[in-house]
């Protein structure tokens, strides 16, 4: 090939990257990385409501480190939520979603898996005023009702278990990708696999034991890495159902920033929790990533296909 052919391959080559990454590369510069070089920046001033800078101090990470006496019940109740989060709904229940709705015949599994998205397709203060509703200790809050048909005293979930109250009402909508993603999994093993198990009369739990597991391993950890990563950053159901009350029992880590930056006005001290924020979920994916062996996914193919 010409030298002027070659040259000329290699422009339409970085002009094609240019148009196709481009429009990424900016949006990932203003609404990911410019942000956090803020963040950065406001963290060390002593920014207050009235927006003015007056001096560049490290007093709110030494805040953070020792004189914030509420950080360390918000990062426990953090952890609860999303280790309860995860373990019983957002994975666990969503994999049993899938097992059941592919395990029935495809019309009716399809119906119930629809019956599940809908609160994920509702709006969230929708879904949180529904949730309001059915928690409400008055004798018109629907759990009650059900309490007093069966002749049972009135409950108040918000006071008496307010942490089983927020991983529920996150569970039940966080559920519903898992099952889409593990679905789709399930469906893409070979059939002749499950036949050749039935064939040497495996029943139905050695089937999801020896054959389903290990071959959804990879959107298992997919999908644990990204819920914890989202329940790690995301607070708005919690906000609009117990807005972290009563006092601070359901205030998770994200909740926390909001409330000391917008409701306290202390936007530096926020921007300083923000930026541990973001070296918690850093360090958290990390440890996952190495913990579920995220690198076999992505190495090379040893046998290439042409």
């Amino acid at each position: 090939m010409p030298v002027s052919s070659h040259a000329a391959a290699l422009r339409r080559q970085r002009l094609n990257m240019l148009i196709f990454l481009g429009p990424a590369g900016v949006l990932l510069l203003l609404f990911f990385i410019a942000p956090v070089l803020i963040d950065v920046a406001i963290a060390f001033t002593d920014m207050g409501r009235n927006l003015r800078v007056t001096t560049f101090t490290t007093a709110n990470f030494e805040r953070m480190l020792g004189g914030d006496t509420r950080l360390a019940s918000v990062l426990t109740v953090t952890v609860v939520y999303i280790l309860g989060t995860l373990a019983i709904f957002n994975v666990t229940f969503a994999l049993v979603l899938a097992l059941v709705t592919t395990a029935i015949p495809a019309r009716s599994g399809a119906f119930f898996r629809a019956i599940w998205l809908l609160p994920r397709m509702s709006p969230s203060v929708v879904y949180a005023l529904l949730w309001t509703w059915v928690i409400s200790p008055t004798d018109y809050g629907l759990l009650n009702q059900f309490m007093s048909l069966a002749g049972l005293p009135p409950v108040d979930l918000l006071n008496d278990a307010p942490w089983a109250l927020i991983i529920v009402a996150n569970g039940f909508i966080g559920a519903s990708l898992g099952m889409i993603i593990f679905t789709s999994a399930i469906r893409s093993i070979p059939e002749h696999l499950f036949f050749a198990a039935r064939v040497d009369g495996a029943g139905g739990l050695a089937i999801v034991r020896h054959i389903t597991l290990p071959a959804i391993r990879w959107p298992l950890s997919f999908v644990t890495i990204y819920q914890a990563l989202s329940l790690l950053v995301s607070f708005e159901y919690i906000w609009l159902i117990t807005d972290g009350g009563p006092f601070y029992d359901t205030t998770v880590y994200a909740l926390y920033v909001y409330k000391r930056a917008f409701e306290n006005g202390q936007y530096a001290y926020g921007a300083a929790l923000a930026l541990g924020l973001v070296v918690i979920g850093i360090g958290a994916a990390l440890l996952m990533w190495r913990f579920l062996d995220m690198r076999s996914l992505l190495q090379q193919p040893r046998i290439e296909v042409q």
